[in-house]
């Protein structure tokens, strides 16, 4: 029998923009969602069903934001992730026979060929192209609770001048997540661990009990939290408060000792897409001809010189079987310590990016799956827990007022508001603004044309709103693609805005812009009101 002092709870975030061009298959942006796909969803569902096969009682917390449920439900990405994992076998194929002259190469090769076929028969076949139930019943067996997040990914801490755009983004959140989920969320991951006071009557008003921060939106609370990020606080509007913990993660996120740089592990930026001969490439790499990452990758880091020797799979699996049991003695450890100098059990919360297991730490996924059976296995004085089973458990909890915080660079808002991408912020609040406007100028609109376009005006200013835009503009990534975003969906939303003023709605123009951002299909405009 263990002697449990304490419980780890990771916490994964999984979100992408909502990017859907049906009028072209020629938007590269598509493939985030399908690299996604078949980097960090399907091994993690992998490994949980085995985790259920094997009878090991595990627990894990995840974000699936609205527009990932959204993309993940939409039938045309479907489809396309299906031609994408149709294309890779095809150029998984052809490499079986280039690199037939290096064993060590074909292996890899076929490594990657028995991969993406496997992908296609999990997705087709399995999940009949439906991975939101995949998660949904890990959810259902109890070892997954899934979290909501806002509509859009908006970030609080910049929209809160216009309250009822808060109020939106997470009324939305809420909404989605029940129609997936047939249930309520109990937990926000606030967009990029963005948080204001001033979220929490609304996050209380459609029944969100817990948050999660950075860790200074813990450290720096008034008053100064007696456990620091080890127990959660609530505030005085009532909500529940979990801070990250920095040792854990500093394990794994760190440039310098974080696990994702061992020497044996998967080199993301080796990929054949820019490393293969021109001509025998281009049919597999964007369609302007730009060299782009095509997911087959041979070498492994190996050193932090330019010399890169071949990705050797037995060897990153038993290197991520070591940091399994090195994280796990940490954890002993720190929650040995812990649990000398505290009258309730500590909580260590692990909040990462969903997308690091898998897409960026090749072998992230399987790392989990071997740390979670240690866990379950080992002798240890933890055991794996979420946040909702923690506050079930431990109801006392201090009362504290969370700091303004993000988990962005410097740990508050510069990244989403800086010399970039500020001229975006007085355009976001203008159609803030107008939207509030037209829901009461307009309340519970009857007539059908006004109020489809309403509603659409609703989508339009929540798409304008992802932090993802703002994000990529700073960080130099797909500037182009991102400016052009804003643009559009705060061009579209401001022609209807005038159309609807003017009672003269273009049927066609709002067809139009229904079927390029079909999105949120139950929305209701009267959030702002």
């Amino acid at each position: 029998m263990k002697t449990i002092k304490g419980y780890v709870s990771f916490v994964l975030h999984a979100h992408l923009p909502f990017v859907y061009h049906p009028e072209s298959e020629n938007y590269l942006e598509e493939q985030w969602l399908f690299e996604a796909i078949s980097e960090t969803y399907i091994p993690l569902l992998l490994n949980f069903k085995k985790l259920e096969e094997e009878h090991v009682d595990f627990r894990i917390t995840m974000s699936l934001t609205p527009p990932l449920l959204s993309m993940l439900d939409n039938e045309l990405l479907q489809k396309r992730y299906i031609k994408y994992l149709k294309t890779h076998i095809e150029l998984c194929e052809k490499e079986v026979k280039r690199t037939a002259y290096d064993n060590r190469l074909n292996e890899l090769s076929h490594y990657y060929l028995d991969r993406y076929t496997n992908d296609l028969h999990i997705f087709k076949d399995v999940y009949n192209c439906n991975l939101i139930s995949g998660f949904k019943h890990f959810q259902d067996i109890g070892v997954l609770e899934i979290i909501t997040c806002g509509a859009t990914h908006g970030y609080f801490p910049i929209l809160y001048v216009n309250e009822n755009t808060v109020r939106a983004q997470i009324a939305v959140g809420v909404q989605t997540y029940e129609k997936y989920f047939g249930r309520k969320p109990r937990g926000i991951w606030l967009p990029e661990c963005g948080y204001v006071p001033e979220a929490d009557k609304y996050l209380k008003e459609f029944g969100i009990e817990y948050i999660l921060t950075e860790s200074h939106g813990i450290l720096y609370a008034d008053p100064t939290p007696i456990y620091g990020t080890f127990a959660p606080i609530v505030s005085p509007g009532g909500v529940i408060a979990f801070g990250r913990d920095i040792e854990s993660s500093k394990q794994v996120w760190s440039s310098i000792i974080g696990y994702p740089g061992d020497f044996n592990y998967r080199e993301f930026y080796r990929d054949i897409g820019y490393e293969a001969d021109y001509d025998y490439i281009k049919p597999y790499i964007a369609s302007n001809g730009d060299r782009v990452h095509t997911g087959i990758k041979y070498y492994r880091i190996t050193s932090k010189s330019e010399f890169k020797d071949y990705y050797n799979i037995r060897w990153a699996m038993d290197t991520a079987e070591k940091q399994a049991g090195h994280f796990l003695d940490s954890r002993v450890n720190q929650i040995n310590f812990l649990s000398e100098n505290m009258h309730i059990p500590p909580i260590i919360v692990c909040p990462y990016d969903a997308e690091l297991y898998g897409h960026w730490w090749y072998e992230g996924p399987y790392w989990l799956y071997i740390l979670f059976k240690k866990i379950y296995y080992d002798e240890c004085n933890f055991k794996l827990i979420t946040p909702g089973e923690y506050i079930d458990m431990y109801p006392d909890i201090q009362i504290s007022s969370p700091c303004i915080s993000s988990w962005g660079k410097n740990g508050y808002s510069e990244v989403w508001l800086n010399g970039e991408n500020d001229y975006a912020h007085k355009h976001l609040h203008v159609a803030g603004d107008r939207m509030v406007e037209l829901a009461h100028l307009f309340p519970n609109e009857k007539d059908s044309l006004k109020k489809t376009a309403l509603n659409q005006c609703a989508r339009e200013l929540l798409l304008a709103q992802s932090s993802d835009w703002l994000f990529i503009i700073t960080s130099g990534t797909m500037v182009d693609y991102a400016k052009k975003r804003i643009k559009d969906h705060i061009g579209r939303f401001t022609k209807l805005y005038n159309q609807i003023k003017e009672n003269n709605i273009d049927e066609e123009y709002l067809k139009m812009v229904m079927e390029k951002d079909k999105i949120f299909p139950d929305i209701d405009y009267m959030i702002y009101y």
